[in-house]
């Protein structure tokens, strides 16, 4: 849990600056695990497969088993750079926008694998009050997109090149609903969007009235 006295942005970009070099030495060990400890005790990791095949982890234990490890394993080699961020001090958000890249070479282009689209992850920052993380600053949930379509295409692209190592290949079949953190829409435990987002906490435009349903 966090207090109710927010963070500095200076508080905020310090633990930014923390984050994105835990990215570097996962990136450079091959295991994202070690990025577990930068989340808070019960918070929440989701992304979306396809309307109605959702993940989400909930925890830290899940976050580092499932989101972090599962679902990177395989991945070696690969590497998301950021490419701009924004911070919002008032509300303890963070957006990242990155690319991602598979360090396997392209013959075509001369450069690397690169799935295309924006991708990008949005997170809220809390400081904590209570247990062994009392008053350090974590993650209290994370949300990813990216451009599924495109991952599929450059997946498929890597494999009809010849060069996809077996570690990509075997990663590839963990899929469906029958791993852990897959969802359907309506099993998710968490909320899709954030849950002080999906609560109303920061509502920006109120929605126009619904129209009313066919009698």
């Amino acid at each position: 849990m966090s207090d109710d006295g927010g963070l500095t942005r200076a508080e905020i970009e310090g633990f930014w600056d923390s984050w994105l070099e835990i990215n570097r030495e996962a990136e450079r060990t091959g295991d994202w695990r070690v990025m577990a400890e930068w989340y808070a005790e019960d918070a929440t990791y989701g992304w979306m497969y396809s309307p109605d095949e959702h993940f989400m982890a909930v925890g830290r234990d899940q976050i580092r088993d499932w989101a972090i490890g599962i679902e990177m394993d395989g991945l070696d080699g690969w590497h998301y750079d950021y490419q701009v961020t924004v911070i919002d001090e008032k509300k303890s958000m963070i957006v990242g926008f990155w690319k991602q890249k598979s360090g396997i070479a392209n013959d075509a282009t001369g450069g690397e694998y690169e799935i295309l689209g924006i991708g990008g992850s949005w997170f809220g920052v809390e400081r904590q009050t209570a247990g062994a993380d009392a008053g350090q600053i974590k993650i209290a949930w994370q949300r990813d997109w990216f451009d599924m379509p495109s991952t599929v295409h450059t997946f498929m692209e890597i494999i009809n090149s010849g060069k996809a190592p077996e570690t990509l290949l075997k990663r590839m079949k963990v899929a469906g609903h029958g791993v852990p953190g897959h969802y359907h829409y309506d099993e998710i435990p968490s909320t899709l969007w954030p849950p002080p987002v999906e609560r109303g906490d920061y509502v920006t435009q109120a929605p126009k009235d619904a129209p009313e349903a066919a009698q």
